[in-house]
């Protein structure tokens, strides 16, 4: 071989297999070697497989692994429709904003060219020029209440104080949201946050009472959250998604649920089927799920279930650049012909008669596969473990096995083609973690993700994060999700 890439290997690896066939056919082979040489050439069709797959790098573009963790791609910035502009809010704007104008005429006096008088000449029109600028206003509000004592019965009356003023010094509901979206949505540290404060109203606020915020939204927001559940079972379908997170130097998880413009966020320091039942709405929900075929999501069968195509495809990605094999790519395309062909039908759902093609050509593909792939060497008898196996091998056996929950997207209307609608609503949790390492207690984490949920859904809802804070602080947040 005068080079050594996949294709060579593989051509020398036929080769040898067309000249052992050639061999045999002509009798010039024992019984004997035939057999030693068809274990040889099996043994090294799948440690040329598994070799194939190891040598090929992995990146976002064909595997899990997300794009902060790999090399830019410039690529991905020139997809259509990728303009980055999101949600459009509201223009409404928060309560403790007040907006001063002034209009200043600068008049004509005198020609600047003559010198004549215009003072008495009409003017023909303006031309404006505007400057916007932010200026910080501390508002002090005192109230004094009255100490009286009564001459009848020698008692001291004290007048009464507003229901919002608890303590001789009360902070408003505009500082704590300003503080609270600096903490949350900005992810800005602590004593970043104080500093702040401190040079825009002259009053060094402790860590303390910054927490303490925090922790009153969360409360909060206890009701909003009951509501919020109540909403996700009635969904047809529902994202679920989940990322691991430091508290307190160990590894949790955050579970999120998302459903229409509802997204959920749970803390747990388990991933699997002990978080679930702790949150306990994949147990009470009998839609359908969609996720990444996390096993512990397949244990519940009595929801339907959806598989991520982006995983998928993804995955096939992966196993077209190290194997280049013909059933990885036909059925990348079938998954990519069949989501255009769904997105663009107004019931967003295949016919029965194109359901039933469709399934006959995908699993025509995956009878191909079999006879494409490397036969898998029969276990020892008496040796413990599993069959090391490819991951050509492992995903066509998942795709066998979970079929319908593949092709769910073609016949559930309500079931998308991808998950990534709750992997947005996690990724910020990730920025966090990076931004400002991990939380030092569950229950400032816990405090995060329920905050972070409200803000989200609020912000579907297209609220300003701002705005949103106060109207929880105020009691005024909208019940029905």
């Amino acid at each position: 071989m005068s080079s050594l890439d996949k294709t060579s290997v593989r051509n020398e690896v036929n080769r040898l297999r067309a000249d052992f066939e050639r061999l045999g056919g002509d009798g010039h082979l024992t019984r004997e070697v035939k057999v030693l040489m068809s274990s040889m050439l099996m043994i090294i069709d799948l440690m040329l497989a598994i070799f194939l797959e190891r040598t090929t790098k992995k990146d976002s573009r064909n595997s899990s692994k997300p794009s902060s963790q790999t090399e830019k791609d410039d690529s991905s910035l020139n997809h259509l429709g990728s303009n980055g502009k999101g949600k459009i809010e509201n223009d409404a704007q928060a309560k403790n904003t007040r907006i001063k104008e002034r209009v200043t005429l600068s008049r004509v006096r005198s020609c600047e060219v003559c010198g004549e008088d215009l003072n008495n000449t009409p003017c023909l029109h303006h031309e404006r020029r505007t400057k916007i600028d932010i200026v910080f206003e501390k508002v002090i509000e005192h109230v004094d209440a009255e100490v009286k004592k009564c001459p009848a019965c020698d008692a001291t009356v004290k007048g009464k104080f507003p229901a919002d003023l608890h303590g001789p010094l009360q902070y408003g509901d505009g500082l704590k949201a300003f503080v609270i979206n600096l903490l949350v949505c900005q992810m800005v540290a602590l004593h970043r946050v104080q500093k702040l404060v401190n040079s825009m109203i002259g009053v060094m606020i402790s860590e303390a009472s910054f927490l303490a915020f925090v922790l009153r939204l969360h409360c909060a927001l206890a009701r909003w959250e009951q509501n919020a559940i109540q909403q996700l079972l009635l969904a047809p379908s529902l994202h679920v998604d989940e990322t691991s997170l430091r508290v307190d130097k160990q590894n949790h998880w955050i579970h999120v649920y998302s459903a229409g413009e509802i997204t959920l966020k749970f803390l747990h320091r388990r991933r699997g089927t002990e978080a679930i039942k702790s949150i306990d709405i994949i147990p009470r929900y009998g839609g359908a799920i969609i996720h990444d075929c996390w096993a512990s999501y397949l244990s519940y069968d009595h929801c339907d279930h959806g598989l991520c195509g982006s995983h998928l495809l993804r995955e096939l990605t992966f196993i077209i650049d190290a194997h280049n094999y013909a059933w990885a790519r036909h059925l990348k395309r079938l998954l990519q012909e069949v989501c255009a062909t769904v997105s663009k039908s107004t019931e967003k759902r295949l016919t029965d008669v194109a359901l039933a093609r469709l399934q006959k050509r995908y699993r025509t593909i995956l009878t191909r596969a079999e006879k494409e792939l490397p036969p898998i060497p029969q276990k020892p008898s008496g040796k413990r473990g599993k069959v090391a196996k490819s991951d050509a091998h492992n995903l066509l056996e998942r795709l066998r096995k979970h079929e319908s929950s593949v092709l769910l997207f073609a016949k559930n209307p309500h079931v998308s083609f991808t998950n990534n609608r709750a992997e947005r609503d996690l990724r910020m949790a990730k920025v966090k973690q990076k931004v400002s390492g991990c939380f030092r207690a569950v229950l400032y984490a816990q405090a995060y993700c329920r905050i972070s949920s409200y803000l989200q859904t609020m912000a579907n809802k297209g609220h300003n994060p701002l705005i949103a804070i106060q109207m929880a602080l105020a009691g005024e947040f909208d019940m029905e999700g």
